[in-house]
């Protein structure tokens, strides 16, 4: 008997399989499209999202257009690929193929004014955030950035990418003289603001709201997005912000001096160009290798004044605002030791600090630059914006596990991959415990109700409105909480030593 249920186990199995094979495959589903204004976009749908890649929101700034305000992006006839992500825009590469400081590897480009979006499937008025990649204005691409989790929580996710290094702020005395009425100079900030616009003729397209979008960014990304709240021509186009170690504290400087500065570059990095033209007509490889101070700068047209300056005087879009920093932003300054004249110069500030003083001017000097840069800055535009629209002030001081034997404090750019709850491709899953998991949960959803409803609710304890009477803020660490008067003593200090020199009028 057992002989006979096993040869009508197998007849039926057999019989199953034939059938099933006679039985036609199901088709996957169609690829998502969506007609945006220059034309039709075939993108690719995951389990978590519809994403779109490589969409133009200006036009390429080569030729005439190097050094000039973004142009309109042509259209194009037929389906165009929104799967594959586009080029970078020129930045230094690592030789080896590997991700510079930025991040970016792979193909550049100057024709690389493009964007990628991440929508929720099915979305229909969803809220938009619109990310700005970090690199001190001279790495890193909106390519790196997977945004399915935004879009898995009910987010329309876009990031961009923005002209870089000499070829996004650059001065010149004949690039005015030829600008004509035109602004000149911060042309990564106008192709931020050109994005903008897109997002708002488009992203409605995707299922998003244009009266509803957030515009965030992390270091470069997050000075943009100060410069943004303070620049007259990008009013309107979004409704919140939020400001990952944007640093928030620039000294003024005329186009004169910008243009000083730039032919100094240009001098250093051996380019002998006689005039625009032959400029313009430079491999842009020449270009990358130029260094310099780079970010925004005020050109009388389109920034007037610092942002600093907009900031202290009021001059600024009144909008809901998170601004925080990360407590070991010293990762910048790289791992030491350092430069004994730096070492020097710290110790008129040991009363101030007397924890970091007590372990020598290294720790000292870290300690210094950490608050001076991001830290004090960012409390004093949370208490500039308190008395509109509430901010939203906080501290990120979370060590990964993993890197606790090692790792004391929270690198520059560490919140990245907690806010968008993902790791990227540098970082295997393995890795990453339940706790580190738990502090993404934590700070993406913190990040997403913000976009949603103007406020962030994350957690069991309510994140309170910054006001600069009570001094209170959120710490996002192995033991998050409510802060009072956190660091107060030594971020009054740093705001009474630098204040002074950065031209406020009040």
């Amino acid at each position: 008997m057992k002989r006979f249920w096993i040869g009508v186990s197998a007849a039926l199995a057999v019989a199953t399989g034939a059938a099933r094979a006679q039985e036609p495959a199901q088709e996957p589903p169609p690829p998502p499209r969506v007609e945006v204004e220059t034309g039709v976009l075939v993108g690719q749908a995951t389990e978590r999202a519809n994403v779109f890649r490589n969409i133009p929101y200006a036009a390429a700034p080569v030729g005439e257009l190097r050094w000039a305000p973004p142009r309109p992006a042509r259209a194009w006839k037929g389906d165009r690929d929104a799967v594959h992500a586009g080029p970078s825009c020129p930045q230094p590469m690592n030789a080896n193929g590997t991700p510079n400081s930025g991040g970016a590897n792979g193909a550049v480009s100057e024709d690389c004014l493009q964007l990628n979006v991440f929508a929720p499937k099915d979305a229909k008025g969803a809220p938009v955030m619109v990310w700005i990649h970090g690199g001190s204005h001279r790495t890193g691409a909106g390519w790196i950035y997977d945004g399915q989790n935004f879009a898995r929580d009910g987010v329309v996710l876009v990031a961009i990418n923005y002209r870089l290094g000499a070829l996004g702020y650059f001065a010149h005395p004949e690039l005015t003289k030829a600008a004509g009425s035109e602004p000149v100079g911060a042309y990564g900030l106008m192709d931020q603001i050109a994005a903008l616009k897109w997002v708002q003729r488009n992203i409605a397209r995707f299922g998003g709201d244009p009266g509803n979008v957030t515009v965030f960014g992390e270091s470069a990304g997050g000075a943009s997005t100060l410069a943004l709240l303070t620049t007259p021509a990008a009013r309107g186009l979004y409704h919140r912000a939020i400001v990952q170690s944007g640093l928030g504290w620039f000294e003024p400087k005329s186009l004169s001096e910008k243009e000083a500065e730039s032919a100094a570059a240009l001098a250093r990095a051996g380019i002998a160009a006689p005039d625009l033209t032959a400029l313009r007509a430079l491999p842009f490889e020449r270009l990358v290798a130029v260094d310099g101070p780079f970010g925004p700068f005020v050109d009388g047209m389109l920034l007037t004044e610092t942002t600093t300056q907009a900031l202290a005087a009021g001059r600024f879009d009144d909008v809901p605002l998170i601004i925080g920093w990360n407590s070991g932003e010293d990762s910048l300054l790289g791992p030491g030791p350092l430069p004994a004249g730096r070492l020097a110069a710290v110790r008129l500030a040991a009363r101030h600090y007397p924890a970091e003083a007590a372990q020598g001017d290294e720790a000292l000097a870290r300690a210094l630059f950490t608050d001076r840069v991001f830290g004090a800055p960012a409390r004093w535009v949370a208490a500039q914006a308190a008395g509109g629209r509430p901010a939203w002030l906080y501290h990120f001081s979370y060590v990964a596990t993993r890197l606790r034997p090692t790792v004391r404090s929270a690198a520059h750019a560490a919140e990245i991959p907690y806010v968008w709850e993902y790791w990227g491709r540098r970082t295997p899953m393995s890795l990453v415990s339940e706790e580190d998991r738990a502090m993404a949960t934590l700070m993406h959803a913190c990040w997403v109700t913000f976009a949603k409803a103007g406020e962030p609710k994350c957690g069991a304890q309510d994140w309170p409105a910054y006001d600069p009477a009570s001094d209170r803020l959120m710490e996002f660490g192995v033991q998050s909480g409510v802060r009072s008067g956190f660091h107060k003593p030594r971020l009054d200090f740093q705001e009474a030593v630098a204040l002074p020199g950065l031209g406020l009028s009040r």
